[in-house]
């Protein structure tokens, strides 16, 4: 083993303790720069001074200078112990572009430390001349220089230069520490970064939640949003002004700006535009996407004039677009050339839809309150519609009520001053009915005549059969009230024709006293009152024409019963003598020596007594119909009554060879009724069932009912002719019979049946049918019972 002197160890330990004072203090510098990182996260420059002259210092150098790229150069942002010369030469050119040959061109070309031993012997060609290296020599006296790269993501971001008075090239160590020094300046400018990004988020955040909050605020308030919008878009992106426009029938007009000059906001208003290539609004709008234009002068379709009127010179226009569908832009510009970035770019386009939001917020309250305006307005309509149809059904008769309704109506709904009805009275019209008008001006209006003829709203609306509107009467020179016109007020006028089959019965008129026309809704509304006016008079008319043949029917009836009446009598007297000599004479045939005339008195008093029986219903009818007809109520044995009406029935039944039978309940009891008018109806059954019935059956079926309460049902079933719907529709009418053929046949005057039912109804019940051709038919007649017996 090698022997040691202590000289070796003396040596050795002081190297080791200049090392290890090399390292603290390496390691007490990257502390401070370090804490000046951490307390000057905004300002850059004291953490470059702080990394500058503690690398200058460590590394034995005796000035340095620190290079940012700025775009394809650099500039110089930091000098420590630099001579006063070579100091004031970086002030005055700060910025630097090193060519590839040069030694800052390759380290930032190369991303690797460049190192110089005498700066002296380096051929440069850095422009300007005076940065040469032979400048830098001759100016600062440097001589051994070398420049590390700060690289971020591998891309060169700058350059720490540090400079010798000597040639004495520096170490690896001392390199290293200065390659040490470049990272953390890279993190320093990262850091700053990161934090000038976060904090123009944060800024821009908080301007859009700015703009949300004027949104909401002012959600249908649109002027205050897009004023809103475009400050804050100027205000953010570092515009000097801007502005929003919307779309106005076919061109788009400004609709808010900030930062114009009146003159300017003057210029933007009387100048609307449409989609074009000469404009940048124009421009956006027809490619209907986002356009920057760093220098709008630059561009060869751009109409400079418009540009150079608002002093513009980098512009930015974002679409505002609703489903595809351009409906305005966003428009920002700078004075000067110098381009937006993406991030302000991104924020315009988010500016941008704000604005379309809240336009479409707008536009569909907008629809809304239409909407529901004219859904007022509809159901305004239709409850004074309501009302005056609720007037027109309950003074039906009353015209001059219903007029007054409706008059008052169409004034009230179509704001209107004075209103009026004329109705046709012959070959004029005349006052109906009026609404507004003062006492005189009422009493003077009933006293004119309206002439169909260009004159009078009245007579115009009258001779042309349509609506017409006079938007100002005082400019009307056919008008013939001129004074009468200017005494009321009155200037817009309309009038609208009541029509009945195309006949002009009537003119209805509303006036204003102010120009304002009226609406279509209106003259729509106006129109429906004025059919509902035709309608009131047509009913009256109607109702007046009733009345009149209702009074001439009732004198026609009074007339009847009392010829009847007298014919009854006239008649009734020679034929009940008719009949009792007839009778007389056949019983007592010997007496008489009539015993070879039997047969023609027999037909004689037969035709008499049917004729005696037709004068009877006849009669009966009349009575019935004049109200007159008498019932005899009383309690009635139905077995007693039926034993009576089939003994008489029996001969008719006979006659055609028919089967008579009875099926009765036991119990069937008693009821209360006019027992002739009882009779008469079962024997007219019995009679038609006999008549249309040939060797058949003829039954009468008596029965209890309870429905509610209880009744008694007499049934004349026969097994004869039979019957259709459609005769049966008919049998009950008065003088008809099922058809000419069956009376040709069967004879009949068809007042049988007509007067059984009458007197049925009377008695508090009815006559009903059932029949199917050929299979005979059943009569039915319900009386309310009685109790038992």
């Amino acid at each position: 083993m090698p022997q040691v002197s202590d000289a070796d160890l003396v040596e050795e330990l002081a190297t080791a303790r200049r090392e290890l004072a090399e390292a603290l203090e390496r390691q007490a510098v990257t502390d401070d720069v370090l804490r000046v990182i951490a307390s000057s996260s905004e300002d850059l420059h004291p953490v470059f001074d702080a990394i500058l002259s503690n690398a200058t210092r460590l590394c034995g150098a005796k000035f340095g200078v620190l290079f940012r790229s700025e775009r394809d150069a650099l500039r110089a942002v930091t000098l420590h112990g630099a001579p006063l010369a070579y100091a004031e030469e970086r002030r005055r050119n700060p910025v630097i572009r090193p060519s590839p040959e040069t030694m800052l061109g390759r380290a930032l070309a190369t991303k690797r430390t460049v190192q110089i031993a005498d700066i002296r012997d380096e051929a440069t060609s850095d422009q300007p001349a005076r940065t040469t290296g032979a400048t830098v020599a001759n100016l600062a006296g440097a001589r051994t220089v070398v420049a590390v790269p700060m690289l971020n993501k591998d891309e060169p971001i700058g350059a720490i230069v540090v400079y010798r008075q000597e040639v004495r090239p520096f170490t690896d160590q001392q390199i290293a520490l200065m390659t040490s020094f470049a990272s953390q300046a890279v993190i320093a400018i990262e850091n700053t970064r990161l934090l000038n990004e976060l904090r123009e988020s944060l800024r821009q955040q908080t301007a859009t939640a700015d703009v949300l909050k004027v949104i909401s605020r002012s959600t249908f308030d649109l002027q205050a949003v897009l004023n809103t919008l475009s400050e804050s878009a100027v205000r953010l992106c570092e515009a000097d002004k801007g502005g929003i426009a919307r779309k106005v029938g076919s061109a788009y007009v400004a609709a808010a700006s900030y930062g114009h000059s009146p003159e300017e906001k003057q210029y933007l208003l009387s100048t609307p535009f449409e989609p074009g290539r000469t404009t940048v609004s124009g421009r956006v709008l027809l490619e209907g996407r986002t356009l920057h234009f760093p220098d709008i002068l630059a561009d060869p379709d751009i109409d400079t004039s418009r540009v150079q009127a608002i002093g513009e010179r980098t512009i930015l226009g974002v679409p505002l677009l609703r489903e595809g569908a351009p409906i305005g832009v966003l428009v920002i510009a700078r004075h000067a050339k110098q381009p937006f970035t993406e991030k302000q770019i991104e924020l315009a386009e988010t500016f941008a839809d704000q604005a379309v939001i809240a336009i479409e917020n707008v536009r569909l309250f907008d629809e809304v309150q239409a909407r529901t305006r004219d859904l007022s307005e509809s159901l305004q309509q239709q409850t004074a519609t309501a009302d005056v149809l609720k007037t027109i059904s309950r003074s039906t008769f009353d015209l001059q009520t219903v007029l007054d309704t409706l008059v008052e109506s169409a004034a009230r709904l179509c704001q209107a001053d004075i209103a009026g009805i004329h109705r046709l009275i012959g070959s004029t019209y005349q006052y109906a009915a009026s609404y507004g008008m003062t006492p005189d001006l009422d009493e003077f209006m009933r006293t004119v005549r309206f002439m169909p003829d260009r004159g009078t709203v009245t007579g115009r609306t009258a001779l042309e059969g349509k609506v017409v509107q006079i938007a100002d009467v005082l400019n009307e020179p056919d008008y013939i009230l001129g004074d009468l016109v200017k005494k009321i007020g009155a200037r817009t006028m309309l009038g609208v024709p009541l029509l009945r089959e195309g006949i002009r019965i009537g003119v209805i008129v509303l006036m204003r006293c102010r120009v304002q026309q009226f609406t279509e809704k209106q003259i729509e509304l106006v129109t429906t009152f004025a059919d509902q006016a035709v309608i009131a008079i047509e009913n009256v008319r109607l109702f007046d024409e009733i009345q009149d043949k209702s009074r001439q029917l009732q004198l026609a009836s009074e007339h009847k019963s009392q010829f009847l009446a007298s014919m009854s009598h006239e008649l009734r007297t020679p034929l009940n003598a008719i009949i009792g000599l007839t009778e007389m004479m056949v019983k007592n045939a010997a007496r008489f020596g009539t015993e070879k005339a039997l047969e023609p008195l027999r037909r004689v008093n037969a035709a008499g007594t049917h004729l005696l029986s037709l004068i009877n219903e006849i009669l009966d009818l009349s009575k019935i119909e004049a109200g007159k007809l008498e019932l005899n109520p009383e309690r009635i044995n139905l077995a007693r009554l039926i034993d009576e009406v089939v003994g008489t029935a029996g001969q008719l039944a006979e006659k055609n060879q028919n089967r008579l039978i009875v099926e009765a309940q036991e119990s069937v009891g008693a009821l209360t009724a006019d027992s002739l008018r009882l009779k008469q109806i079962l024997l007219n059954l019995l009679s038609n069932a006999c008549k249309f019935t040939k060797e058949g059956e003829v039954a009468l079926r008596v029965r209890k009912v309870a429905n509610g309460r209880d009744w008694v049902e007499l049934a004349v079933v026969d097994s004869g002719i039979g019957m259709t719907a459609e005769q049966q529709a008919k049998l009950f009418q008065d003088f008809t019979q099922a058809d000419s053929l069956t009376a040709r046949r069967y004879g009949g005057t068809g007042l049988g049946l007509a007067l059984s039912r009458k007197l049925a109804r009377m008695m508090g019940g009815d006559v009903t049918v059932t029949s199917e051709p050929g299979k005979g038919s059943v009569f039915t007649v319900r009386l309310p019972g009685g109790a038992n017996t």
